[in-house]
């Protein structure tokens, strides 16, 4: 579990999208970021997550939000899960899991009796001075819009 709390620095990251382009922390300065972290595209928890987040894109960028969808999975399937949902935002291919790891969000998980390391699904609220506003741990996938715009 990640120990990066609200006040913290965000980590610097840097990582390629479904297209192969660069994305840092830098490049989002003046504008509120969302980095949500998920385990795998397009499966049924992580397409609902994106899909809420996509239904409600027009009013975080109406807020000065960018929304930033980070997995382990490559370019080929982010680009896939992107397509087949048109999603409005990029989502970073992280397969050697730097951005994953600089936000702590990668550990040991239980899933039916069945330990494994894996994405713990979080999300970062990163404010225009690159300070994390929020982390949320408790995602609700179908309704994380809401959670984020509360």
């Amino acid at each position: 579990m990640t120990t990066l709390q609200k006040g913290d620095q965000a980590p610097s990251f840097s990582g390629l999208d479904q297209d192969g382009n660069a994305h840092r922390l830098s490049d989002y300065a003046g504008q509120k970021l969302i980095v949500f972290f998920y385990p795998k595209a397009n499966t049924p928890g992580c397409t609902a997550e994106a899909c809420d987040l996509r239904d409600h894109y027009e009013t975080f960028k109406a807020q000065n939000y960018a929304l930033l969808g980070v997995s382990a999975d490559n370019a080929k399937a982010q680009s896939s899960f992107r397509n087949k949902f048109q999603f409005p935002f990029p989502l970073l291919a992280d397969e050697d899991k730097s951005v994953i790891q600089a936000f702590g969000v990668w550990g040991p998980k239980k899933f039916m009796g069945k330990e494994y390391d894996g994405i713990h699904r979080t999300t970062f609220v990163i404010d225009e001075h690159g300070i994390i506003a929020e982390v949320i741990t408790e995602v609700k996938t179908k309704e994380h819009a809401n959670q984020l715009l509360k």
